[in-house]
């Protein structure tokens, strides 16, 4: 559990800092000339730029959520049909804690990868475990689980199946 949280963490804070120190105030390189490129970019908001400099919103709404994540997990039953949506959650919680870090050490999120084809934000590997997470979340939610399948979610159940 503690290595699906520690290991995309781990990652996401050595790609930035390998982007601090070879990408910060050089030109973009290239990976693939039209479509793909590293760029450093501090962010100092959210996706697409959001609340820029509302730093205290972040490290409140990160905090609501990591509650939230400790007692969805506790009540997540330990079987194996459970374990896409246990995975799902921690590296969605690595994604969150690895842009938290940044904002707390640096007051913005490091930001490095660049679609250039689609002209889309710059991102790193937290927004990546973030966005991929979500993605699976609602495949999961959606298609995969029946209602009865998450009811140990609702107020006041805590029975594990």
């Amino acid at each position: 559990m503690i290595l699906l949280v520690a290991i995309p963490v781990f990652i996401d804070q050595l790609t930035k800092y390998l982007s601090v120190q070879c990408l910060k105030d050089q030109q973009p390189f290239l990976l693939i000339n039209g479509v793909l490129e590293l760029q450093y970019i501090e962010n100092r908001g959210a996706a697409f730029s959001m609340l820029q400099n509302r730093q205290f919103v972040f490290y409140i709404l990160t905090g609501i959520f990591l509650v939230v994540v400790v007692l969805v997990l506790r009540r997540i039953p330990r079987t194996r049909k459970y374990k896409p949506l246990f995975a799902a959650i921690l590296i969605l919680t690595a994604g969150a804690v690895g842009n938290l870090i940044d904002r707390i050490l640096h007051q913005y999120v490091v930001d490095f990868i660049y679609f250039s084809i689609i002209d889309f934000p710059v991102f790193n590997v937290a927004d990546i475990c973030v966005t991929l997470s979500v993605i699976a979340l609602v495949i999961l939610v959606l298609f995969h689980y029946k209602d009865n399948d998450l009811s140990f979610l609702k107020p006041g159940r805590s029975d594990k199946k």
